[in-house]
């Protein structure tokens, strides 16, 4: 058995594609061009007398690419390198490699002993501090019409100023334009007009801001953003959500923290940033740099004309942020999406964007690349994107998810196939909008999702499947041997992978998920290690070690719907087979939530068709210490993540 489990897990490693078999290579020589912080424009772009930006090098490449006999290779030098306006490439504009040859921006020496460090930056740093002459212990500084939501000293995220969340006195009532209170607090508060609020419930969570406050008759008006207040009474069905906020941030009459920051928008033209200092930080040599750019690098093509055959390595992309949540909709929010108004009568679902983003695009590679202190999503291949290459990479900081692929809302259809996301490590994300997952693949086929470690992130892990039933897209995708822990740190219902919605139409087309190890992640009332959840149908659940979740497997199969889940089958796992104590169990492994009989159209219902071979149950006293002592469950462990030959580079604890 240990000799099938171990030749097994192998197989699936043998059957993914190489990096070297997914996009095109040449024999001859490259064309070798090179960048440099203290080159010069003007010059050739050679090693002795490079250029000094991304966009020069970028323009040598489109003059190169029409007569191109091998890969032209674009080599950065160490250093940062602000960038004034998004790095554009487009088939349109001739990004592309041509005739079986690629185009590559790499860091100077990549994949050597030698390779060199290389920031492409969304940021500008900022100086002329001085201290505040009103606000004791903050520190002022003239930004000019600077517009950000992050601040980043000395490469760590600072936190806007915050006043708590439910608890100011007095009572709070939810009205149609906002709340109306008995507390004379919110009357003190400076610039109302920058307030948000926080709403965080189960696995959704979203903000609105202040449009004004006003007092009268001895109550306090609070009048929220409009059309953010109308939205989030939409998308949440109602005022219970919004009864109490769970935070409130962004005014400079909130108690300062440690490392904390407000932006003064007071004086349009004239903004000024307040920091409050951590302890040791001297505002004369700390370094601060508050994203600018939205976007820092990315790629489009156009319908049959694809953006093709660019690799990207070795490089760092840093310091974006996204301003959408500041518009007067606001963020209401679940998942990695959110609601603006639409043309019609219905509002419009949106899904926050990646600050690295390539559509329409085909045999793009990401490799060893890190991405970090972003405002958004890190990286996003949607709008027919196929045969892509996501390996090596690190991500942590990032506001919203980690990678975003396939057909994203406000798309229905669209066929992205054949992408591989491997040997990644993502960790800390969501670090602004909780309700994100490190990896979300909307609807894909033939996609490979392998060796990735996943961990602390305050929602779902793995997400396969469409924010609405999109139906007859997804099939093929495999979900092979990655290490997710530390899940759900923040929010509920959610898991380590986390399906929905139809994955196929029969097990031979349908998902598989195998050899992952799904750990740890013991917190809250409802999550799930591996998480079928509404609508899953054809999933093959295969030799994973799942244990230490609020439950190891389970679902909502919503009867009420049309959308039960069905045609599941668990084959030589291992779990514990964790169940919550509120929910009774079944007859059969697994937490699944029963009917509700008062209301018959919530609630959830049977799952259809499950079977169940040969799994172990491990004991729930000590299920890692059980695992580990079991040689075929610690072969799963130890083959879990990324490889062997990533684990070092990656740095992945």
């Amino acid at each position: 058995m240990v000799v099938q489990a171990a030749l097994a897990i192998g197989m699936s490693m043998a059957a993914l594609p190489s990096p070297a078999a997914a996009v095109p290579s040449s024999a001859a020589t490259p064309t070798q061009l090179y960048v440099a912080p203290w080159g010069r424009d003007s010059w050739p772009g050679t090693l002795a007398r490079p250029f000094a930006t991304p966009g020069r090098a970028q323009q040598a490449v489109r003059d190169r690419v029409p007569r191109m006999a091998s890969d032209i290779v674009v080599n950065l030098r160490g250093g940062t390198y602000p960038l004034h306006k998004p790095m554009r490439l487009s088939e349109a504009a001739g990004d592309s490699g041509r005739g079986g040859h690629r185009v590559i921006y790499q860091a100077y020496g990549y994949g050597t002993p030698r390779q060199e460090r290389v920031t492409l930056s969304g940021g500008r740093q900022i100086s002329g501090w001085r201290p505040d002459q009103h606000l004791k212990g903050l520190w002022r500084a003239d930004v000019s019409g600077l517009e950000t939501r992050q601040l980043y000293v000395d490469d760590r995220r600072a936190a806007r100023l915050t006043g708590g969340g439910a608890g100011f006195p007095g009572t709070l009532k939810t009205t149609s334009t906002g709340y109306v209170t008995t507390s004379t607090v919110p009357r003190t508060w400076r610039n109302p007009g920058d307030i948000e609020f926080v709403y965080r419930s189960g696995y959704v969570e979203g903000r609105c801001g202040v449009d004004h406050v006003s007092a009268a008759a001895g109550r306090t008006t609070i009048t929220m953003d409009q059309p953010c207040w109308k939205l989030a009474h939409d998308l949440y069905g109602g005022p219970e959500l919004l009864k109490e906020p769970t935070s409130v941030e962004n005014s400079p009459s909130f108690a300062p923290r440690p490392g904390s920051w407000y932006l003064d928008r007071s004086r349009p033209g004239r903004h000024e940033l307040l920091y409050f200092p951590r302890p040791g930080e001297d505002m004369d040599r700390t370094r601060v740099v508050a994203p600018v750019l939205e976007s820092l690098v990315t790629g489009t093509g156009r319908p049959g004309a694809p953006l093709h055959d660019i690799a990207l390595r070795g490089l760092t992309f840093a310091h974006a942020t996204w301003l959408a949540p500041s518009e007067p909709a606001g963020f209401p929010a679940a998942w990695s999406m959110y609601l603006r108004p639409g043309t019609g009568e219905e509002p419009e679902l949106l899904t926050v964007p990646g600050a690295v983003a390539f559509r329409t695009a085909e045999r793009i590679a990401f490799e060893g690349n890190r991405f970090t202190h972003l405002g958004a999503q890190a990286l996003e291949l949607s709008e027919n994107s196929s045969y892509n290459v996501v390996d090596g990479n690190v991500i942590s900081d990032v506001s919203d998810g980690g990678i975003l692929m396939g057909v994203v809302p406000p798309d229905q259809q669209g066929i992205n196939r054949g992408n591989r996301i491997t040997n990644n490590w993502i960790h800390h994300t969501g670090a602004e909008y909780h309700a994100s997952s490190a990896i979300w693949d909307t609807a894909t086929q033939d996609t490979t999702i392998a060796h990735n470690q996943v961990n602390d992130v305050p929602y779902t892990g793995i997400l396969s499947g469409p924010s609405d039933d999109l139906r007859g897209i997804m099939r093929r995708n495999r979900i092979l041997g990655n290490r997710v822990f530390a899940t759900n740190r923040l929010l509920a219902d959610g898991g380590g992978i986390y399906l929905r919605g139809e994955q196929g139409s029969s097990f031979a087309d349908g998902a598989v998920i195998s050899g992952n190890a799904v750990t740890a992640s013991k917190y809250g009332v409802w999550n799930v290690g591996i998480y079928t959840d509404d609508s899953t149908n054809w999933v093959t659940v295969d030799r994973n070690a799942v244990h230490d979740y609020v439950a190891s497997i389970g679902g909502c199969s919503e009867e009420w719907g049309d959308r039960p889940v069905r045609n599941v089958r668990y084959r030589g796992n291992f779990w514990d087979d964790a169940v919550p104590e509120w929910l009774e169990r079944r007859e059969f492994p697994g937490a699944w939530p029963p009917a509700d009989e008062q209301n018959p159209e919530e609630g959830c219902g049977d799952p259809h068709d499950l079977t169940f071979t040969d799994n172990t149950l491990l004991p729930p006293s000590d299920p890692g210490r059980a695992c580990a002592t079991d040689t075929t469950c610690a072969t799963v462990l130890a083959n879990a993540g990324p490889l062997p030959s990533y684990r070092r580079q990656l740095g992945v604890r």
